[in-house]
């Protein structure tokens, strides 16, 4: 193709990364302003980390040998300085790093939280995007159950406070490295038994992460995974005794959960208590929120011992469950359309409207010209409760028009100055009128 015919194509995303529109960022950002006063109130305080990592950084945290790593992370060579970056897949790591780097947890413990793009090379499909937005949240420096407890107990609080229905628990122990050392041998032992059985995903993982075939989706396979060697009888007293004391908190909060011996986690760095909340309506994508502990992340990436958990929450999958249920964001609109005609008014057209801001009323000023008439059907279309009218005799006198656009009430004048009490009460009295004067 020549070089001529593709400057005249027409661009597009790139695909499995969406442009967010006004009606729908509209949505993403009241359910953000929920996420925000959620975790405000569990005492949890926002941090922000770069899009972009070094690249050993998810090698290190994530496990070589995860689908993550060896197959969706997008990864590139700097061309100015040959470093090799990733655009972060996940943001635990790079939470993890940001607090090691900065000496956070010198401080004492941590309750962070974060929201932003996480990027994997992965096949587009509803619920899942090649740019999708996470919002994770990350305890530090918490070694008991009750961190655990704390955080499934957010998780039910916000599907409550979105009115989200048919979104449950799943809930299993990974224990220490060394019991999962003992497993991951019985687990091998069993399935190189059953090796010609295997998929070819599964006989990949069989030697690097035998746990994750576990996890299969296959059919075919199902009874077979079913019959494998379970992590939670190599489990020891330690082990047992923390996850006793996650399922006693959930009891007594009324939160009721399965057990799925099942569910490991993609990622290598968990141990202990793992969770998932999982729904079926949204097909393949069932899973809207998952985490767990990583005690080892810390040392891990270079830090002083340390003990951690934390869980993520895709927004695209929140917000489609959200939708599901009937969930809606009103448009935002102005409380003040302005509508001027000549040049004199459009001058005190500009200053009223900076007057009206000042006093916290939202305005919009008509920009573009026209005749009074065509301005007052975009007046009317913006769902605004009053138009401010100036033409030439009220940019004569220094006054305004205020005309309701809903309701009962007729046009009237005021002085500039008197502008902000002359338009709080007409939108009073309009929201007493609409509330049947109560």
């Amino acid at each position: 193709m020549t070089e001529k015919k593709q400057s005249n194509q027409t661009l597009q995303a790139v695909r499995g990364m969406n442009d967010i529109l006004p009606d729908e960022a509209e949505a993403w950002e009241h359910f953000e302003d929920i996420v925000r006063d959620w975790l405000r109130s569990y005492g949890y305080r926002p941090i922000r980390m770069p899009i972009v990592e070094p690249t050993p950084l998810f090698k290190r945290a994530i496990g070589e040998v995860t689908d993550i790593v060896e197959k969706e992370m997008y990864s590139f060579e700097d061309a100015l300085n040959g470093e090799l970056l990733t655009l972060r897949p996940e943001g635990t790591a790079s939470c993890v790093r940001a607090a090691i780097q900065h000496k956070m947890l010198f401080a004492g413990p941590q309750r962070l939280y974060y929201h932003g793009p996480m990027f994997r090379h992965e096949r587009p499909q509803k619920g899942r995007y090649r740019q999708f937005h996470q919002i994770g949240v990350e305890a530090m420096g918490f070694d008991g159950p009750d961190i655990d407890a704390e955080h499934i107990l957010m998780c039910a609080r916000l599907w409550d406070d979105l009115g989200l229905e048919d979104v449950r628990l799943e809930l299993n122990s990974l224990g220490s490295s060394e019991e999962r050392a003992r497993h991951r041998a019985e687990l091998i032992t069993y399935l190189s038994a059953h090796q010609e059985r295997l998929d070819e995903d599964a006989k990949r993982r069989l030697h690097t992460n035998p746990l994750r075939i576990l996890d299969t989706k296959n059919p075919d396979l199902q009874d077979l995974v079913e019959a494998a060697p379970k992590l939670i009888d190599f489990l020891g007293d330690e082990s047992l005794k923390h996850f006793d004391g996650v399922q006693a908190l959930l009891k007594d909060a009324g939160i009721p959960y399965r057990i799925n011996p099942r569910l490991v986690r993609g990622l290598d760095y968990y141990n202990r208590t793992v969770f998932e909340w999982v729904t079926t309506r949204l097909g393949a994508q069932g899973t809207v929120c998952a985490g767990g502990r990583y005690d080892g992340l810390v040392e891990q990436l270079g830090g002083k011992p340390a003990p951690a958990a934390g869980f993520a929450m895709g927004v695209e999958r929140l917000l489609a469950l959200w939708r599901e249920g009937g969930g809606e964001v009103e448009r935002a609109q102005p409380d003040v359309y302005v509508v001027h005609l000549g040049e004199q008014a459009q001058r005190l057209a500009f200053r009223a409207a900076e007057a009206l801001r000042g006093y916290g009323f939202a305005v919009l000023t008509h920009c573009g010209g026209g005749s009074f008439k065509s301005q007052m059907k975009k007046a009317d279309a913006s769902g605004a409760q009053l138009a401010v009218v100036i033409g030439e005799d009220e940019a004569a006198t220094g006054e305004v028009g205020l005309k309701p656009l809903r309701g009962p009430g007729g046009q009237q004048r005021v002085a500039l100055e008197g502008i902000a009490d002359a338009v709080a009460e007409c939108l009073f009295i309009d929201e007493e009128e609409n509330d049947g004067g109560l």
